[in-house]
């Protein structure tokens, strides 16, 4: 049986909207067409704060009694950087999640064997990370998705976490996710590094906003093999992990700190992810 889905906030502010301006309508019309442009106003803003929750539910952090942080990467794989980060995660134990572009995995399977070979976790960020999808149709949203979906199915995994391109949402997507029993996982705290193009200074700006039970976003792809700076990049990442340590905040699985899922065996069946959402042989934890 299903589990059965709240509705939306973006449903009770437009219901409350519209009873208030029928209401005004008795004391004073101009004040209904406030209420109403006010409520237009909200549905144009909520895409960009999708923390808020107007459109659909979206997990940004743990509980707030937890002591833990999870690292997130997106717009990867990229050969330029991953496996160097990689490198790093694996000498400070550390497990993260991977926002991963289909395409790129298409391209790179030998780098989403070594993700996943090393206990990380993958999330679906779209097929082609197109910034505008939310503002296109339904079906083309609901390709971009299952685009992604069967990239990964071809490494036997199922991702059912979810992360829109520069984190915009749509009324649209809401019910894409439900339909797929995939849930939209955006982030607390992140640089912003505008996708690695701003990478000075990065573990500083994180530093200051990280608290308990955080989900962080970084990215792990190469905006310009020729000008990046890997290793500058890379100490960034470094001091990130050192400040976190130096906060008493201990790094753990997104699933561990969400208490829920994030990938499932893709031949498993939809209603019951393996281990936890883990697939088996590959440990996320």
């Amino acid at each position: 049986m299903k589990e059965k889905q709240p509705l939306p906030l973006a449903y009770f502010i437009g219901l409350a909207s519209y009873i208030a301006a029928a209401a005004f309508l008795f004391v004073h019309p101009s004040l209904s067409a406030v209420v109403l442009s006010g409520f237009v106003v909200i549905c144009l803003v909520a895409p960009f704060f999708p923390g808020a929750g107007i459109f659909l539910p979206a997990i940004r952090r743990g509980g707030k009694d937890s002591s833990a942080v999870a690292l997130t990467f997106d717009d990867g794989p990229d050969p330029h950087t991953t496996p160097f980060l990689l490198n790093i995660l694996a000498r400070r134990g550390v497990k993260a999640t991977f926002f991963v572009i289909g395409r790129s995995a298409e391209k790179y399977p030998d780098l989403m064997e070594d993700i996943l070979r090393a206990g990380h976790c993958i999330g679906n960020h779209t097929y082609r990370h197109d910034v505008l999808v939310m503002a296109k149709s339904g079906k083309t949203l609901a390709q971009e998705i299952d685009s992604a979906q069967e990239v990964f199915r071809l490494f036997k995994i199922r991702p059912l976490a979810f992360r829109p391109p520069a984190g915009v949402v749509s009324p649209k997507l809401g019910p894409l996710l439900r339909q797929r029993q995939m849930t939209c996982i955006h982030y607390r705290c992140r640089g912003p590094d505008m996708g690695n193009r701003r990478i000075r200074g990065l573990s500083g700006k994180i530093l200051k906003k990280i608290r308990p039970g955080d989900i962080v976003l970084l990215h792990d792809s190469c905006p310009n093999p020729v000008d990046f700076k890997v290793e500058q990049w890379l100490g960034e990442i470094e001091k990130i992990l050192d400040g976190i340590s130096g906060k008493r905040l201990e790094v753990v699985p997104l699933p561990e700190l969400i208490r829920r899922p994030v990938m499932a065996q893709a031949f498993s069946p939809v209603s019951t992810p393996v281990r936890a959402g883990i697939p088996e042989g590959r440990d996320c934890k």
